[in-house]
């Protein structure tokens, strides 16, 4: 299944999922406006084609250090913003999604345990209808005023 398959209320429930995994659910069907039994089938449907791979947990940034972390600025086609806010915001690799003005339209955090991974992030974004520009840096060091 691609993302063009996918609906606004599959879109909602990888939201939902990447905000906490953990949920149930009753309490997904609550926040979707459908029946337990459509989330439970949505869910084996997104696992079955592969496009929800697992379930993790996500610790804050200072306990894994050798975590690679990285910025992509990104440009969008004409007013299709939504749609590809409601696509980024299912990608596991994104840890962070920021509205920005200037040259770059967003500004999405990318997170990655090696560059391999990060490189697939990359692909799946670039692959996203509306998306018509990005750039990517890779975070090397932080350095703190205090």
């Amino acid at each position: 299944m691609s993302n063009e398959l996918m609906d606004s209320t599959d879109l909602q429930l990888i939201a939902l999922l990447r905000q906490d995994a953990r949920s149930t659910v009753a309490t997904l069907a609550a926040k979707l406006g459908v029946s337990r039994g459509t989330v439970t089938n949505r869910v084996k449907r997104l696992e079955d084609d592969g496009v929800i791979t697992g379930y993790t947990v996500r610790l804050r940034p200072d306990t894994e250090p050798n975590l690679i972390a990285a910025w992509m600025s990104i440009t969008v086609d004409g007013n299709q913003t939504r749609e590809v806010i409601a696509h980024l915001l299912g990608e596991p690799g994104i840890a962070g999604l920021h509205d920005t003005n200037g040259r770059w339209d967003l500004l999405a955090e990318l997170r990655a345990s090696n560059l391999v991974e990060l490189a697939a992030v990359l692909e799946r974004v670039r692959l996203i209808k509306g998306i018509a520009a990005t750039e990517t840096s890779i975070h090397l060091q932080t350095y703190r005023l205090s």
